[in-house]
């Protein structure tokens, strides 16, 4: 089955690949082909009381036509682009199997064709959901994804890589019947009227998609497994409302995040001592004070007008700044609001830094990098501290496509950029913070940004038409909220979006509400970090490598990095500079150290410019002769000192003055025309006397 959807068709086929899955499904456009299944356990594990949704997606080299490196020649652990991919898939998916499902549930997206032009990303939401859609696991599904890009002003469905290259815009929309269900985006300062606009364009266009996955699920659908939902015993809901209604009104009066904790725990423990002596289960006591908890904020929230610490709607928590805290760095930065904090440090590299990016669109480097972590000391908790997980990976490039619209271009800044945030503290939106705190650390490392970057989280309360926006959320209020809606910009507008719903879905309206509510806590977070610092630094840290940045000869490549890298090697051991050669013939010098980078810049004109009469050249002496000596004066290039032309007085022997290995200053007084060179130690040394 097929639709024109943008610039190709959509192909969705079934029944043909991964027949013993509970569903399976194989989604075409253009060139670009991804199989999704779905499977679900027969039992739920012995104790479960979460819903285990798991997503996995594989880009296997070979749907490129390529073999993977390395020694292994196989794929490994999984990329930062399948994590993101597996993560673009679970959000919108998540809240829409019903509510007390726990049967185990995978879906496995494996790209088996890349055309280089089209992103299989999008193609793996769409096929999770009609995967879903036609098995037999419990899903209120459909929902449809699509890219939308932003060229000359011009919304394009599905832009290929090459347009995404020149959009100012890359937006993925998933939809269903009911409105918005996520966002991701990223922009070059676009404001909330255009980006609306381009929300818009994308929901208009997936009702097609929506239309033909019902179409699709009539024709090829299993019929919906029978499944036992865990439900809590109203008995027991009852007495744990008797119990512990009054008691948590008062817990909720308590001033800081750590004293709540700590009483609900206590009340807790309270609780399943007493129930489980009649008959109750410890766990199922433990959900039902959940679910009382999430009753009596969201209560508070929607009926009495107020929030659990007291703040109006949009009121946005205490903000401190600080910059250059940490002594031997390039840039650092401090940014506490409430009880999150994020510490951000910023190290500026050369060319040889940059992060080489296997991607099935083909091999590119990275010059600039974001690196969120979450350390479990944050939340007041122990944990085993591994790799990142697919959380911090997943906040990590939410910070950094918010910054990189305001990031200098390479030849204006030819730095590769590093930022690590590290989350000290966390109760909402750490990763807001994380781009509060890193904007400030590049201004503090004299990164040329075009403006200060800040951002916000805003959640939802929802009960049938009544919904209430709330501005910089907590933990409490994202846990038992409807949504997670982060939006990040300037002052000129939005460089990011990211909206999790834990809904079926919001409509435009309201959708418009949230963006203009950001806009507003956005310039409110600005001014407070522009009152710690409004501007880049217009010098680099002490700390920081100086690159400058010499023009050669681009036929001198060869002659500059020598035969196997000998001749480059050797300037760098020899002066601890850093040294990048690019095609162009730019040739990017980096060191601490002044002097450092000057002997190198010295010694690679030497190499690459044109013998010069006239000039002065340290020359090292390779052979001696009866009539004077031969000296190097840059690799490749020899001129002959005269004995006439050692020193002032008569030198009978030249090996009694002048010794193999020796250097000393020499001045070219001429070349003749056969390209031989003549040098002269002794006009050198009177150069020098004068």
């Amino acid at each position: 089955m097929k639709t024109k959807f943008g610039s190709n068709d959509l192909i969705l086929e079934t029944g043909k690949l991964a027949k013993q899955a509970n569903g399976a499904i194989t989604v075409q456009y253009g060139g670009t082909m991804v199989l999704v299944t779905a499977c679900m356990s027969r039992e739920v594990r012995e104790g479960q009381d979460w819903f285990p949704l798991t997503v996995e997606c594989q880009e296997k080299t070979y749907a490129a036509g390529r073999i993977p490196g390395g020694f292994f020649k196989r794929e490994g652990r999984p990329s930062e682009s399948e994590i993101l991919t597996a993560r673009l898939i679970d959000r919108p998916i998540r809240p829409l199997f019903p509510k007390g499902f726990l049967n185990e549930v995978q879906i496995m997206a494996i790209v088996l064709s890349s055309d280089g032009e089209n992103d299989p990303d999008i193609l793996a939401v769409t096929g999770a959901s009609m995967a879903l859609s036609i098995s037999d696991i419990p899903f209120n599904g459909p929902v449809a994804c699509c890219r939308v890009g932003r060229v000359d002003s011009q919304f394009i469905l599905n832009p290929t890589y090459a347009q995404l290259e020149v959009s100012d815009l890359d937006l993925v929309v998933v939809a269903n019947d009911k409105g918005v269900v996520m966002l991701e985006s990223k922009c070059k300062e676009l404001s909330e009227e255009v980006y609306l606009e381009a929300v818009k364009f994308g929901y208009d266009n997936l009702q097609c998609i929506l239309g033909l996955q019902k179409e699709f699920k009539k024709q090829f659908g299993k019929e919906k497994a029978q499944i036992e939902y865990k439900k809590l015993d109203p008995e027991l809901q009852r007495k744990v409302e008797e119990l512990a209604h009054d008691k948590l009104k008062e817990v909720y009066k308590l001033g800081t995040k750590e004293e709540r904790e700590e009483a609900v725990h206590l009340l807790s423990k309270e609780l399943e001592a007493k129930l489980t002596l009649e008959g109750y289960a410890a766990l199922d006591v433990k959900n039902a004070l959940v679910d009382l908890e999430r009753s009596q904020v969201r209560n508070k929230i929607l009926n009495e007008n107020k929030r659990i610490d007291g703040r109006d709607f949009t009121t946005i928590r205490p903000i401190s700044c600080e910059v250059s805290i940490l002594p031997r760095t390039h840039g650092s930065s401090l940014f506490t609001r409430g009880q999150t904090q994020s510490l951000a440090v910023t190290t500026l590299g050369t060319g040889e830094d940059e992060q080489l990016v296997e991607a099935l669109e083909g091999e590119k480097y990275k010059s600039f990098m974001l690196h969120y972590s979450f350390p479990p000391f944050s939340v007041g908790e122990t944990a085993p501290v591994r790799g990142p997980g697919r959380r911090e990976i997943g906040h990590g490039a939410l910070a950094e496509k918010s910054l990189l619209a305001v990031m200098p271009t390479k030849d204006r800044f030819p730095y590769t950029i590093r930022v690590v945030s590290e989350i000290l503290e966390s109760n909402g939106s750490s990763s807001m913070a994380t781009v509060c705190a890193a904007s400030l650390s590049l201004m503090d490392a004299g990164v040329p940004i075009k403006g200060a970057v800040g951002g916000v989280a805003l959640g939802l309360i929802k009960e049938g038409s009544k919904a209430v926006i709330l501005t910089d959320i907590t933990g409490l209020e994202d846990h038992f909220g409807d949504m997670d809606f982060k939006v990040a910009g300037t002052k000129e507008g939005v460089c990011a979006v990211q909206m999790d719903l834990k809904i079926d879905g919001i409509d435009l309206d309201l959708l418009s509400k949230c963006i203009y509510q950001a806009k507003d806590g956005r310039f409110f977070v600005l001014d407070r970090m522009q009152e710690t610092l409004a501007q880049p630094r217009l010098e680099l840290s002490t700390q920081a490598p100086r690159i400058d940045i010499i023009k050669v000869n681009p036929e001198k490549i060869g002659s500059l990095i020598g035969p196997g890298g000998k001749t480059i090697k050797k300037i760098i051991a020899s002066t601890g500079a850093s040294i990048d050669i690019q095609d162009d013939g730019s040739v990017l010098v980096a060191s601490t150290d002044s002097a450092k980078s000057q002997a190198a810049i010295a010694m690679i004109k030497a190499i690459t410019d044109e013998v010069e009469v006239g000039r002065i050249y340290t020359g090292k002496v390779k052979r001696i002769m009866p009539f004077g000596a031969f000296c190097e004066i840059a690799p490749g290039k020899e001129g002959l000192v005269h004995v006439s032309e050692i020193s002032a007085t008569f030198v009978k022997n030249v090996e009694s003055v002048v010794k193999i290995g020796d250097e000393f200053k020499v001045k070219v007084i001429g070349i003749d025309e056969l390209g031989r060179i003549n040098l002269s130690k002794k006009q050198a040394e009177d150069n020098n006397q004068k």
